[in-house]
């Protein structure tokens, strides 16, 4: 927390700050200087609600030209933009994960999840959301009224994904788009952040679906191990150069997968080498069970950071050997996620627990935790080691430096040629 001035009482607001209600009775606090918002009060930390009426003779409209609420006192007849229940407003004590209520399971879909849920005015981007749980999780999104940010490495099948959902539904069309994104490529990544910053104001929900099963021994074209770089790394990348576009309304959703359970990196010394491993010591499976480790020590690591800004940050497991076209890379997986298919999950049940963590009311104020069909989960013991979270946040940081300064070496190279070839020619 930054330095505040001293103040006789705790509880009095710092300069440059002010305090507004929610729709849900939550107090809600806003940086003046730097435009940022939080739940919890600057100075104690805590957070606060309102009750819902109004004092007596007070009355409440909303002023379309300012586009806010005013306030009327009919006794002195003066109009003010203050809520006049912030004086007494109480803290909320803490939220137990105990007091969620399980209101879905593993058979819930995701569109009975928002049943009954207006999304109009919502923003998502969702990585990977041309097929598999990814296209489900775009398409129920959309249902109920959500721009929906498809974004993907294939253009011709992402429109193909697209005109599926508005065919089935034409009210969708023109809030469903495409943004060009290869995770194999950092190059596509910082395009990717760069572009929807440009376009976009506020992100609702980030949800970070796309990954990669089974590949045999590959480096990207950045030199790193692709299962590393495709589902952890640039999502990593992502989420912190999205930052801008984030307030207390956004959530975060990371698909993991209970396999992080099986995972192999050392809680000492974590390096760079277990994380993109040389040939020698490459498995396909290891591979992926690792880097669905990193999706829930990732999560717990940002859920820290960013938990006084009342960012919600949460790690989901969608569902056991789902069939969709992750297992694509190898004809056993093949076989075996077809003789198991009658006793999977749908698609839709599979996104059910990432729309949940996205949208759930109930989930407000938490953060840092991690599902399975639809409910809190404990994760293994080896996710919630805070030295590894921190370990595996700080080498990602490293690598996206190292990747951020190539990047600008070369553009410096491409340049230098341009202005060579210019200058040949004249």
């Amino acid at each position: 927390m930054s330095y505040l001035p001293d103040s006789d009482s705790e509880d009095e607001m710092p300069p440059g700050w002010t305090e507004k209600v929610t729709e849900e009775g939550i107090v809600l606090y806003r940086n003046n200087q730097t435009g940022s918002t939080q739940w919890t009060h600057p100075r104690t930390g805590r957070t606060k609600r309102i009750s819902g009426d109004l004092p007596i003779g007070w009355r409440m409209s909303y002023d379309e030209k300012s586009q806010c609420n005013v306030f009327f006192n009919t006794e002195t007849k003066q109009t003010t933009l203050v809520d006049p229940r912030l004086a007494f407003a109480v803290e909320e004590p803490p939220r137990a994960i105990s007091q969620v209520r399980q209101r879905f399971d593993g058979s819930s879909t995701a569109l009975q999840v928002l049943h009954g849920k207006n999304l109009h005015g919502h923003v998502a981007v969702i990585t990977g959301a041309n097929s598999g749980i990814g296209y489900e999780t775009a398409r129920s999104l959309a249902f109920h009224g959500c721009e929906v940010i498809f974004a993907c490495r294939n253009k011709f099948s992402t429109e193909q994904a697209i005109e599926r959902i508005a065919q089935e539904r034409p009210t969708t069309r023109n809030r469903l788009r495409f943004a060009q994104l290869d995770l194999a490529s950092f190059k596509s990544v910082c395009l990717f952040v760069e572009d929807i910053k440009s376009k976009m104001k506020h992100i609702d929900y980030l949800i970070l679906n796309a990954g990669v099963f089974a590949l045999p021994y590959t480096l990207t074209e950045d030199n790193i191990e692709t299962t590393f770089q495709v589902s952890h790394l640039s999502h990593f990348y992502i989420t912190l150069g999205l930052e801008p576009l984030f307030d207390h309304k956004t959530r975060i959703v990371v698909l993991s997968s209970e396999s992080h359970r099986f995972a192999n990196l050392p809680t000492d010394n974590l390096t760079v080498q277990h994380l993109s491993p040389p040939p020698k010591k490459y498995w396909s499976m290891m591979a992926y069970n690792n880097v669905k480790l990193c999706n829930v020590l990732f999560t717990f690591e940002l859920a820290k950071r960013w938990k006084h800004r009342g960012i919600c940050v949460f790690s989901v497991h969608p569902g056991n050997m789902v069939s969709t076209q992750l297992q694509r890379n190898w004809w056993f997986y093949r076989l075996l996620f077809a003789i198991v298919r009658p006793f999977t999950k749908s698609l839709q049940q599979a996104a059910a627990t990432t729309i949940y963590c996205a949208t759930a009311n109930e989930l407000t104020g938490l953060t840092g935790l991690y599902f399975n069909n639809c409910y809190i989960c404990e994760p293994s013991k080896i996710s919630q080691n805070e030295k590894l979270q921190q370990q595996l946040w700080e080498i990602s940081q490293e690598m996206v430096q190292l990747l951020l300064a190539k990047g600008k070496q070369q553009q410096a190279v491409d340049d230098n040629e341009i202005n060579t070839t210019t200058n040949f020619v004249y």
